[in-house]
């Protein structure tokens, strides 16, 4: 059973279930907070938030590692997402933020064979253009979905992975995904043919 309080971070970020996030904490509360969740191995929400707003649903994050300390307190660590939550409550009753949380329930419907072979097949072109190599392919261990796992490869937009994120089918996030990946491909190919076109224009040194 997940705790229906957790800690809060709020960012201007959308952590999706599955996707690394490395942080670095300085904010004093901050230091607070992670340093309970390291010694309590406890989960924190990370939840997209601006100078006027904040989302209500967030993903909660597990620290998978502290990568370095500093003598004054600071850290960096490595997390990554896990739990899709609805945000019910904002609490300020500690230096840090805290919500009362509830979890939305995952639609398991059944996919399309086809329409996941297109999904890999459009994911494959995106990273040959972005990356220059080939999709080592999507791990499960995090359990997260296959959207998801495949959202975190790709240069989308805070609003294109928060629609990601409340939508609570796998079959609706892919169709969004394809979409969007459709529509990624040709600006891709003309940031790569530029890119060839800039890179041939010097002249030999005599």
């Amino acid at each position: 059973m997940r705790p229906n309080r957790i800690p809060l971070f709020p960012l201007e970020v959308v952590l999706l279930p599955g996707m690394p996030l490395p942080l670095h904490i300085f904010e004093p509360r901050y230091k607070l907070m992670i340093g309970k969740c390291l010694s309590e191995s406890l989960e924190f929400g990370v939840i997209l938030a601006s100078a006027s707003s904040i989302a209500t649903v967030g993903c909660t994050a597990a620290i998978t590692k502290k990568l370095q300390e500093y003598a004054d307190g600071r850290m960096d660590i490595l997390t990554e997402g896990r739990a899709v939550f609805n945000m019910v409550e904002l609490l300020n009753e500690k230096p840090y933020h805290e919500a009362v949380v509830e979890y939305p329930p995952e639609d398991a419907a059944p996919q399309d064979a086809a329409k996941e072979k297109s999904l890999n097949d459009a994911l494959e072109q995106c990273h040959a253009l972005l990356f220059g190599q080939a999709w080592p392919g999507a791990s499960k261990q995090s359990g997260a979905s296959l959207a998801y796992r495949m959202a975190a490869q790709l240069p989308l937009s805070l609003e294109q992975k928060q629609t990601l994120l409340e939508t609570r089918a796998e079959d609706r996030r892919r169709d969004l995904l394809l979409r969007w990946m459709n529509e990624l491909l040709p600006q891709l190919a003309r940031r790569q043919k530029t890119s060839k076109v800039a890179g041939g224009n010097g002249h030999a040194l005599n």
